[in-house]
């Protein structure tokens, strides 16, 4: 293994090591000038060092280069890249953080690392009216080429990333866990094609299982990939709401959409308005926050879709709210089941009805949109 070699694997070993974080991984590299030089320096030296303490010391002492080579292997046998800072891919926006990230591990496309990039954020438990909103962000970002990141988790998370997918858009997952962790189990589809089509990224090395603690750490990239974070749900005291103290403490902007006075996942999002923050309410709020980007222009003389089907059809009331669910882009099956909140054996058949009235169509890929 080369010095460079060697000196990646010591900054991954260095990074993992329990109790060093930003400040005193920077005296330990001012210090020892490189990370290589930290892990060989002596355990006397290490503890004159100001702010390592004993159990510091000791825990850098039991850390050896031999371990971040077993890291390195493993990320690359999920198909995964190490990225470290002064790399060409380490994402420079990271950099401005208050607690960069010393080692990332990266699975899918690396170039969306340079997009420029809006958080889409809300509740793991949503309402149809949180994942409906939650797509209109996302079109509103993917229409304006940015690129939409979000944390994977269960509800809007992956309403977001599948939104992003499913039309044509660009989309960062931000893992609490190491490659080769499903969580929740119920995102392998899109853990798949996350890192098929989009990007994955992670400080966690392979094997890692997530904790409250790591969800932490992940929220604040999340809100450091991005210029704008956008929350669409929020109940009371929701996990969601780390994310917005992330961004705030980043000097990032904050973007809510309103929701209900009356519904509950609504109340932490309705409070952060009282507060202050942005509202969301249309594509425009958002690219006001990006005047690089050119608003997108609609086709000429292209008729916008109705909001609901013919009155004649004797669709149910079902059929109807499946039908406004779609418009003229589509979108694949598993986005719908989010924003519907049914399973696929209950919205299949409503979809075949709007099928047969000619008013739906379904594309390969279980794709589905209006007619």
């Amino acid at each position: 293994m080369g010095a460079s070699d060697q000196e990646r694997a010591a900054q991954v070993a260095l990074a993992l090591v329990n109790g060093v974080g930003h400040a005193r991984r920077n005296t330990l590299l001012q210090s020892c000038s490189t990370a290589y030089g930290a892990l060989a320096a002596p355990f006397e030296f290490l503890r004159a060092l100001p702010g390592i303490s004993v159990a510091c010391a000791t825990a850098i002492k039991a850390t050896s280069v031999a371990q971040g080579e077993r890291v390195l292997r493993d990320v690359e046998a999920h198909g995964g890249t190490c990225l470290v800072p002064g790399d060409a891919a380490y994402p420079s926006i990271l950099s401005e953080i208050p607690e960069p990230p010393a080692v990332l591990f990266a699975l899918g496309r690396l170039e969306l690392l340079d997009r420029l990039a809006v958080a889409v954020v809300g509740s793991r438990n949503h309402s149809p009216y949180g994942g409906d909103a939650c797509r209109k962000v996302v079109q509103a970002a993917v229409d304006a080429g940015l690129c939409v990141v979000s944390g994977m988790a269960r509800g809007l998370d992956a309403v977001a990333h599948l939104a992003a997918l499913d039309t044509g858009g660009e989309t960062i997952g931000v893992l609490g866990n190491g490659f080769g962790v499903i969580y929740p189990a119920a995102n392998r589809v899109l853990y798949e094609r996350m890192r098929r089509e989009g990007l994955l990224l992670t400080e966690f090395p392979p094997g890692d299982r997530p904790t409250a603690g790591s969800f932490q750490r992940r929220n604040r990239l999340i809100s450091g990939l991005a210029r704008v974070t956008v929350v669409v749900e929020a109940a009371a005291g929701s996990g969601t709401l780390i994310t917005v103290d992330a961004a705030l403490s980043q000097g990032r902007d904050v973007m809510v959409v309103p929701g209900a006075i009356t519904s509950a996942t609504s109340v932490g999002t309705n409070r952060l308005l009282r507060d202050g923050a942005t509202p969301f309410l249309e594509a425009a709020d958002l690219l006001a926050a990006f005047p690089e980007v050119r608003p997108p222009r609609a086709p000429k003389g292209a008729p916008a879709p109705p909001d609901d089907p013919p009155p004649a059809l004797p669709l149910t009331l079902f059929e109807r709210r499946v039908f406004q669910t779609l418009d003229r882009t589509p979108r694949h099956l598993d986005a719908l089941i989010e924003v519907v909140g049914v399973s696929a054996a209950e919205l299949l058949p409503a979809l075949s009805s709007l099928e047969l009235y000619g008013i739906a169509r379904q594309e390969p890929g279980r794709r589905f949109l209006r007619t």
